[in-house]
């Protein structure tokens, strides 16, 4: 497991990631995976886990464990993982940097 600053948690989403794990009673992590496909290109993957796997960093800020695939760590370098709420819903947000256009849902992207 290696352990990368150049992916930030924000306050809002740590809360949000701790809150759902507080719910579930387990002792888990939040993962987050980069695929091919979506309506821009590539999408975000959000899975609750218990354990990274060989490759996989874990980000830990304000109490709150994220792990990224190896695969998907170039996609996201320099992002902020964030939650956001809003009158349209609830959902964690990518503020990726790499992304040079993102579709409206805001899960796909394109580089």
């Amino acid at each position: 497991m290696t352990q990368t600053n150049n992916i930030s948690i924000s306050k809002k989403a740590a809360d949000k990631i701790n809150n759902i794990i507080i719910s579930e009673k387990k002792d888990l992590m939040l993962k987050i995976s980069v695929l091919g496909g979506g309506c821009a290109g590539f999408s975000y993957k959000f899975d609750l886990v218990n354990n990274s796997e060989q490759g996989d960093i874990i980000i830990e800020e304000h109490g709150a464990k994220v792990i990224i695939d190896e695969v998907s760590i170039p996609y996201i370098q320099g992002s902020v993982i964030d939650y956001k709420n809003d009158l349209i819903g609830q959902s964690f947000e990518i503020k990726n940097p790499n992304a040079t256009s993102e579709c409206g849902c805001g899960t796909s992207f394109s580089l």
